[in-house]
C-alpha cells in the first residue's frame, strides 16, 4: 500500500459557551481546525485533525499546519502509511521540528492501519483497558462566582474532574480555587491550571494560599526551572504540561521528581506514534497522565479516545471530549460523552466518517 494523495480542509469550530479564556487575557471564540486526509492506492483514506489553541499558546498556529503540509507532503508520496515508524522517520528527516504539522498525518495513517487490519486504533495501540474513559471539563477563566456556578452545572452532567483556568491575579486565583472546591464532593478532582501564567513568586503565593485545599497545581510558570522551584515549595500534587514536549524533558522531570502527573497532547508531541512512545514510558515509570490534545473536534476526540482507552486505567488521570465544547460536528461515529465518560469506537481505524458537506473544499492537495 502506498500514499498517493495528501489533502487538507479548514473547518471553523465555534464554541458552545461563546468564548474560552485562560491566562494572560488570552481567549478564543472560534477555533481554526485542519482536517488532514491521506489517500492510498488501495482506495483506503485515513483522517487526522490538528487544531492549535491559537498562535499564542504553543509554538503552533493554524495556517502553519497547512503551510507545513505543503512542504512535507511531497516527501511522503509513495510511502506505506502502515509502516508508521518508517513514515515518522521520513517526516523528521524531511522537516525538522514542527511536530504539530506531522500530527494530522500520523493520526490519519493510524486510521488507515486500523481500516487495513480491521481493528480499532486502540487495539493496535495496546488493547482496550476498561469499558470507558473518564473525562474532565475545562472551566474558562471568569470571576470566582461564575466559575463555581459553571462547575456545579457540569457536575450535574456527570463530570467529576475539573480543570480550572487560573494564571491571572494571584489573589483572585486563590478565591477561584476556594470557591470551586467548595462546590465539589471529596471524591471529585480539581486541577488549577495556570497555563504558564504566573511568575515564580506569584505561583508560590498561590500554592501557600491554597495549601489546605484538595487541588492539583498545573504548569504554574513558563519555564521548567520555575515550575520545579514552585514544586519544591508545596506538597500539593503537581502537573506539568507545556514543558513536556519530548522524551528528554520527561526523563529530566522524572529524575527531578518535578511532577506527579504529566499532560500529553498529541499534536504537541507529533502524533499518536510519538505520544504512544511517551505514554508507554510513563506507564513503565509509574507516572499518571492526562491524555488529550491542544483542541479539536470529532476527529481529535476520536484520536484522544483511542489513546486513552489503550492506557492502563491506573495511569489514566483524565482525558477530554473536545467535540462537546464546539457547535460544529465534522464526522459521524466520534465518541460522545455519557455521564462524564466516553469510549473509543469498536469499528476499524478511528471509527469516524467525515461529513464532507461540513469539511468544504480542499485547501491543500498533494499528489
Amino acid at each position: 500500500m502506498k500514499i498517493v494523495r495528501i489533502f487538507a480542509h479548514r473547518v471553523e469550530l465555534p464554541l458552545v459557551e461563546g468564548s474560552y479564556k485562560w491566562s494572560g487575557g488570552k481567549s478564543v471564540s472560534v477555533f481554526d481546525s485542519t482536517i488532514v486526509g491521506i489517500e492510498t492506492d488501495s482506495g483506503l483514506i485515513g483522517y487526522g485533525e490538528v487544531c492549535p489553541l491559537g498562535p499564542f499558546y504553543l509554538p503552533a498556529y493554524a495556517d502553519g499546519v497547512r503551510a507545513g503540509l505543503k512542504e512535507l507532503g511531497p516527501h511522503l508520496l509513495g510511502f506505506d502509511p502502515c509502516q508508521l515508524s518508517v513514515l515518522n522517520h521520513r517526516m523528521d528527516a524531511a522537516l525538522k521540528g514542527h511536530a504539530y504539522v506531522k500530527s494530522g498525518i500520523d493520526i490519519a495513517c493510524w486510521d488507515i492501519l486500523g481500516q487495513a487490519t480491521g481493528l480499532p486504533v486502540c487495539t493496535l495501540m495496546g488493547g482496550r483497558f476498561g469499558d470507558k474513559v473518564r473525562l474532565y471539563r475545562a472551566i474558562s477563566q471568569e470571576s470566582p462566582e461564575v466559575m463555581a456556578k459553571k462547575v456545579a452545572g457540569y457536575r450535574s452532567e456527570g463530570y467529576t474532574r475539573f480543570q480550572l483556568k487560573v494564571g491571572g491575579n494571584p489573589d483572585t486565583d486563590i478565591e477561584r480555587i476556594h470557591a470551586v472546591r467548595a462546590m465539589l464532593q471529596p471524591t471529585d478532582r480539581l486541577v488549577a491550571d495556570a497555563n504558564t501564567g504566573w511568575t515564580q513568586h506569584e505561583a508560590i503565593r498561590v500554592v501557600r494560599g491554597v495549601r489546605d485545599v484538595d487541588v492539583y497545581i498545573e504548569q504554574p510558570c513558563l519555564t521548567y526551572e520555575e515550575c520545579l522551584a514552585v514544586r519544591r515549595h508545596t506538597d500539593l500534587p503537581f502537573v506539568l504540561d507545556e514543558n513536556i514536549d519530548s522524551l528528554d524533558v520527561l526523563l529530566r522531570a522524572k529524575a527531578d521528581l518535578a511532577m506527579d502527573v504529566v499532560n500529553l497532547k498529541i499534536s504537541k508531541l507529533g502524533g499518536l506514534t510519538k505520544t504512544k512512545q511517551v505514554r508507554d514510558l510513563c506507564v513503565s515509570m509509574g507516572i499518571a497522565m492526562t491524555l488529550e490534545d491542544s483542541w479539536g473536534g470529532d476527529i481529535t476526540t476520536a484520536a484522544i479516545a483511542h489513546l486513552a482507552h489503550s492506557t492502563p486505567e491506573e495511569f489514566r488521570f483524565t482525558s477530554t471530549d473536545f467535540n462537546s465544547y464546539v457547535t460544529v460536528s465534522t464526522a459521524d461515529g466520534a465518541p460522545k460523552r455519557v455521564n462524564g465518560f466516553m469510549e473509543a469506537s469498536h469499528t476499524p481505524g478511528l471509527g469516524i466518517t467525515p461529513k464532507h458537506h461540513v469539511l468544504g473544499p480542499r485547501l491543500v492537495e498533494i499528489a
